[in-house]
């Protein structure tokens, strides 16, 4: 059964309330948990919890006069799990979050907060709790949230017809409170090296018809989806001391900017804030195809967006990546940096 077809039961199952439609055969069950069990062994845990990076930033374009489109903030949230919340850094400005706010403020001109809600270890099933503190009725609703979410749902087996359901519900509620949305689909979790064959073929395969499960599911709902894919295992292959975090399991400060980067362009599409319209680009082989074909077609390459264009129809691209600031730019304000492990 091909990418496509697989990713539109999932979604339709997902929607139409169906059931836990699984993606590997029965047989293959027991060779996969037991594979599963010795990359964790192999991968280890022992990280402390993540920095918390909420707060202003890019205060220095502050000054827009009351009552004009641009004053104040721009609102930008986070959810998802350990890779949301930027689990393996040691400071706050080096976690995702923090640089997609640093690099949102520099192409705005405005002053950007950011509030992640992010959890390590969080499933699907964990959005519902998310966007309620998102959405608790104590402030306006973020301008845009950005989801990483799924590679615990394939390791813990989350039947995929419910991870999308969760997602769906989610960015459901987001979009009525008038959020703008970008996911960051299920990463290829075949590009982890402790993870060996046959484990790494069918994590691939899991991995990426989730990941076009999901953006079916949410494009349908005016969202934005970016394909993780393998974006990081070209990197981690070449410089795996540089690209992993100390677990060798999550990314690294240069791992996170390196995810970031390929975000931030979606990021500012969906406020209307990049240079690069919507129209398509032929010299870059991007397209306007079928929903489904899209999804599958993206969840294959790494970096790729989806968005809706009219009806059933997805419009496909690759854009350019806007490198976002890292270390040597100052610390944002108001962000209390909590210590993890070893640092």
């Amino acid at each position: 059964m091909s990418r496509a077809r697989t990713a539109r039961r999932i979604a339709a199952g997902a929607a139409y309330g169906g059931g836990g439609l699984g993606l590997v055969g029965v047989a293959a069950v027991g060779l996969v948990l037991a594979e599963v069990q010795f990359a964790k062994r192999t991968v280890g845990t022992g990280l402390g919890d993540p920095p918390r990076a909420d707060g202003l930033y890019g205060s220095e374009f502050g000054g827009s006069q009351p009552g004009d489109p641009g004053a104040g903030p721009l609102r930008l949230a986070m959810m998802g799990d350990s890779t949301a919340a930027g689990l393996g850094v040691h400071r706050a400005r080096q976690t995702p979050a923090a640089l997609l706010a640093s690099g949102l403020a520099a192409v705005a001109e405005r002053p950007v907060e950011l509030r992640n809600v992010a959890l390590s270890g969080a499933m699907s099933d964990d959005l519902d709790r998310q966007t309620g503190l998102l959405l608790d009725g104590s402030g306006p609703p973020p301008d845009v949230c950005v989801i990483m979410i799924g590679a615990n749902d394939v390791t813990r087996r989350m039947p995929p017809t419910q991870s999308v359901r969760y997602l769906t519900s989610a960015v459901r509620r987001l979009r009525l409170a008038g959020c703008e949305v970008v996911v960051g689909t299920c990463p290829d979790l075949g590009t982890i090296e402790p993870v060996y064959q046959p484990l790494r073929w069918l994590a691939r395969r899991v991995s990426r018809q989730l990941a076009a499960a999901q953006t079916i599911g949410v494009v349908a709902l005016g969202a934005r989806t970016i394909s993780m894919g393998d974006l990081l295992g070209p990197e981690f292959a070449a410089n795996p001391r540089e690209m992993f975090g100390p677990d060798s399991y999550h990314p690294s400060a240069e791992g996170y900017a390196t995810a970031a980067m390929a975000i931030l362009p979606t990021v500012c599409a969906a406020l209307s804030l990049w240079p690069e319209s919507d129209r398509l680009d032929v010299s870059r082989n991007e397209d306007v195809l079928p929903v489904a074909k899209a999804a599958s077609a993206a969840a294959g390459q790494a970096g790729t967006e989806v968005s809706a264009a009219r009806g059933p129809w997805a419009l496909l691209k690759y854009r350019r990546r806007r490198r976002v600031p890292t270390d040597h730019h100052p610390a944002p304000d108001r962000v209390a940096e909590s210590p993890v492990a070893g640092s």
